[in-house]
């Protein structure tokens, strides 16, 4: 594992989580680098069913994912240092991340990304109605990217209220804003 840059120093708690997943015994916390193994298995975890069609051996697979990890991460740090870099977890065990950055003039969910087990619960429901909140207390929309192929996640944005607004040949811009769906 090369060296990776760090998270930003946390300067509070970060945002509360939503009641529906404190029930649920989850708590969403700034992530600091001692999580990256944790993410690192959240990474893998949303990659395992484009990974089961790959024929490699488990051990350049593993490879792979770390390498693609590492850049990810180097990525989000330097262009969207100003997030929120959170992370869900429950008794300690990382299960997913919301990477949020709060600027104008819309808020940008830079990445949401949820261990298996947690999709289809509302745990995504939860976390994105809680940004369109805090987007909408401060007059703000919400933005964000979905892999053209990723049905479930896009069935999910339309029916939170986000429109498709654009895009690239793999991924799709969505907007969200208040009063707009």
């Amino acid at each position: 594992m090369s060296a990776l840059p760090p998270f930003p120093v946390a300067t509070g708690a970060g945002p509360a989580t939503p009641p529906a997943l404190t029930a649920l015994g989850l708590r969403l916390r700034p992530a600091t680098m001692a999580d990256l193994p944790g993410l690192r298995r959240v990474y893998a975890d949303t990659r395992a069913e484009e990974m089961a069609q790959v024929p490699w051996p488990p051990g350049l697979r593993q490879a792979f994912l770390d390498q693609q990890f590492d850049l990810q991460h180097t990525h989000y740090l330097q262009h969207y240092g100003d997030a929120d870099f959170l992370v869900l977890e429950r008794a300690g065990e990382v299960l997913g991340r919301l990477y949020l950055q709060r600027t104008a003039p819309e808020h940008l969910v830079v990445d949401i990304s949820l261990r298996e087990p947690l999709r289809g619960q509302g745990v995504g429901s939860a976390l994105l109605v809680q940004a369109q909140a805090q987007a909408l207390a401060e007059g703000r929309g919400v933005c964000l990217h979905v892999r053209r192929e990723n049905g479930a996640a896009r069935r999910l944005y339309l029916r939170l209220g986000f429109v498709p607004a654009g895009g690239t040949d793999t991924h799709e811009r969505m907007a969200w804003r208040a009063g707009a769906s």
